[in-house]
């Protein structure tokens, strides 16, 4: 059995909520750049150019004012022991460390009716896996609530296959718009249940944007899905343009005979994350 202290998960959370806000990963950066090139539109271009100057300007400075609700993933190894606390208040922790020490805006409140802030951006959203082994791996991904507020799920018929599928990716897209701060990134599961459909579409935003679903079939459908969001024109800001998303991944498990649960989650093109393992 190996021991992790909980002040070592409780920095190392504060770390990771600093850096997913403040350093785009490569594999967006590279993406970003490479739509740049494709781009044919002059606005598009002009948009794509002060999104890629804002990342590589940008330094200590959060790459959006909205720097999110914390979205932390743990994979916690089976053979792990937490000592000193409890696993979920030293992510809390490093949580309210993190974007307070790091001066990260504070969009978290207590109570969804009542809405009184709470001040260091706690309670984290906090998703957990127990798998093999003897390590911690702690994701963070704050959540930008303009994207966010755009993401759906639908509880659809069997019937409606893969055609009620693409219907509804295309129709969540389009209702989005200008409002998810595109170019997006799209997340979308399918199979599960109503939740679990959700949970699949948000984990499928942590992928990196050169892996593609490892079943080819899913694998082609998230290329023919990518390009007819791209056709859809809304581009980057809304302002038209081939450029409307960065990327679509699709994560997917099994489900009820009588169900075909589909959820999008949308990202806006600061597709922020960060990774540690312990």
């Amino acid at each position: 059995m190996r021991e992790i202290p909980a002040s070592a998960i409780t920095d190392t959370v504060a770390a990771l909520c600093v850096k997913a806000c403040t350093d785009l990963p490569e594999d967006v950066r590279e993406r970003i750049r490479d739509c740049r090139q494709a781009e044919t539109w002059p606005t598009a271009q002009d948009i794509l150019d002060v999104i890629i100057e804002n990342y590589e300007t940008n330094g200590t400075i959060p790459l959006c004012q909205d720097t999110g609700m914390a979205c932390v993933f743990l994979e916690v190894g089976q053979e792990v022991h937490i000592t000193g606390g409890g696993l979920y208040d030293a992510v809390h922790a490093g949580v309210a460390k993190g974007y307070t020490d790091g001066l990260l805006r504070k969009s978290v409140v207590g109570d969804p009716l009542e809405r009184v802030n709470t001040g260091d951006n706690t309670p984290a959203v906090i998703y957990t896996d127990i798998v093999p082994g003897d390590k911690l791996t702690i994701t963070v991904a704050p959540k930008g609530f303009g994207s966010e507020n755009m993401s759906r799920v639908a509880m659809l018929k069997p019937a409606d296959g893969v055609e009620g599928v693409k219907k509804f990716v295309l129709e969540t897209v389009e209702a989005a718009g200008p409002n998810a701060c595109p170019p997006m990134t799209i997340g979308v599961g399918i199979g599960g249940t109503f939740d679990k459909a959700a949970l699949l579409a948000k984990k499928a935003l942590l992928r990196d944007m050169d892996r593609h679903n490892p079943n080819p079939y899913y694998a082609a459908l998230e290329t023919e899905l990518l390009d007819a969001v791209n056709a859809l024109g809304i581009g980057p800001q809304g302002l038209g343009g081939r450029t409307t998303a960065l990327s679509l991944a699709i994560e997917t498990m099994a489900t009820h005979i009588a169900g075909l649960p589909c959820a999008v989650n949308i990202n806006c093109h600061s597709a922020r994350h960060a990774k540690e393992v312990l």
